[in-house]
């Protein structure tokens, strides 16, 4: 495909303008779902096989497929839910609308709905929470491979502190996801993640439970949440006296590791920050979650200089938008809160090459280096009256994706391919 080509081979806040490479008139060569090169059209046009069809995408930015780190596939009802903190906010809104996951095709409705929006706003993988009921992972999963996304997800363990009707045992939470393990992980592009919710709504016998389904699969991801809200980290303490701290719970039971991604992290401890670098577990920051509910500001400058590694996410539904976009112009506010920056080069590598090196898969996914998988968006960086009138006095380069990331959403998504397929999915232009 042809276009204006941007990706990244390190991290502009390390190296700076050597971190991407851009193409004015650049084409991007796809073989059986793999990127075979990307550079000068000029250059490689004339490689090609003859008949080889070339798609014109100028003069849009094409990019490798946005990710997402973290987000809850149950809770794209529960979006907008008013007036609440965390703790309330689960037991109001979120538990109501997990409950209905039992109902018979509910979790394939929400799948299709998550999956669908994902790809309309340029994501093209997503670390997943489904809900405590292994259908609901069935679901997704078979929805996603259906679509050939490559996507991580897991059935959330959780066996207190919820309602009856969301809650399983420790020995049922350790054999359904035993079950899903064997079933999805590594199924195509489909990866596991083990999920007990978080601390507050797992026993010891369920976090032990846990760690055993570590052991046993060290390839699997974990997922879980940590330091989100004053109150969540009161009641994790209580329930557990004897760990050093929120991250001390997880570190006892074997729950920290370089797979291992923890949403949120807003509320550290220096010896949390020391815990997160020695055992390479991944912070994961959810800006509109965090402003939504009030939760608290992340500090990302905090998480660089212990070398502690960064994802970025939407955490729908505490968070509102299922832009990558919309999530970084969040993030960008976030840091300004608190003297800190973030350019355009930054905020894109973020969502590309740097959550997928924070995933450990940057050698699948994440940029346009031979090889990788042709997981692609397709941007029209004038495609709002607001964003057109505004490119009009840009100066350069910088300026232009400081626009993108600032005024940017799933409107400017002009095209997603995975694994160099376009795919299609529904448009919206309101009730009938």
């Amino acid at each position: 495909m042809r276009g204006r080509l941007l990706w990244f081979v390190g991290d502009p806040h390390e190296i700076g303008d050597a971190a991407h490479r851009y193409v004015e008139d650049g084409l991007l060569v796809i073989e059986n779902g793999l990127i075979q090169s990307a550079g000068e059209a000029k250059a490689l046009l004339p490689t090609l096989p003859a008949g080889a069809p070339v798609t014109d995408h100028r003069p849009h930015l094409i990019m490798p497929g946005f990710i997402d780190a973290h987000i809850h596939m149950p809770q794209t009802q529960v979006v907008a839910s008013y007036g609440a903190q965390l703790m309330e906010w689960l037991n109001k809104y979120t538990f109501v609308e997990e409950q209905k996951l039992a109902q018979q095709g509910h979790a394939e409705k929400l799948s299709a709905f998550l999956l669908d929006e994902l790809l309309a706003s340029g994501t093209t993988t997503a670390a997943v929470y489904c809900s405590v009921h292994r259908q609901s992972a069935e679901a997704f999963f078979a929805e996603s491979h259906r679509r050939n996304t490559r996507m991580i997800a897991g059935k959330v363990m959780m066996d207190r502190n919820a309602p009856p009707a969301l809650t399983d045992t420790a020995e049922s939470g350790y054999a359904d996801s035993k079950e899903l393990i064997a079933r999805w992980h590594g199924k195509g592009r489909q990866l596991y993640a083990i999920t007990p919710r978080f601390a507050v709504t797992s026993t010891p016998e369920q976090m032990a439970a846990s760690q055993k389904l570590v052991a046993e699969h060290p390839d699997c991801f974990v997922q879980t949440h940590i330091n989100e809200n004053r109150a969540e980290i009161a009641f994790a303490r209580e329930l557990y006296p004897d760990a050093a701290d929120y991250a001390g719970i997880y570190e006892d039971y074997g729950l920290l590791g370089k797979k291992s991604l923890l949403g949120h992290c807003i509320h550290m401890t220096e010896r949390e920050w020391r815990a997160f670098a020695q055992h390479g577990a991944i912070a994961v920051f959810c800006p509109t979650s965090n402003l939504f509910l009030g939760s608290g500001l992340f500090d990302w400058q905090r998480a660089r200089h212990e070398g502690v590694k960064v994802a970025v996410a939407t955490d729908i539904g505490g968070g509102t938008s299922y832009s990558m976009l919309r999530t970084m112009a969040e993030a960008y506010k976030i840091l300004q809160l608190q003297g800190q920056s973030l350019s355009a080069f930054e905020a894109l590598h973020a969502i590309t090459r740097g959550n997928a090196a924070a995933l450990g898969l940057d050698h699948f996914i994440g940029s346009f280096e031979p090889g990788r998988e042709a997981d692609v968006v397709v941007l029209d960086l004038a495609a709002t009256r607001v964003m057109a009138h505004r490119l009009e006095t840009v100066r350069d380069l910088a300026e232009e994706l400081f626009v993108l990331v600032t005024l940017g959403d799933e409107r400017n998504v002009a095209a997603t391919y995975v694994a160099g397929e376009r795919v299609e999915y529904p448009s919206f232009s309101g009730a009938a």
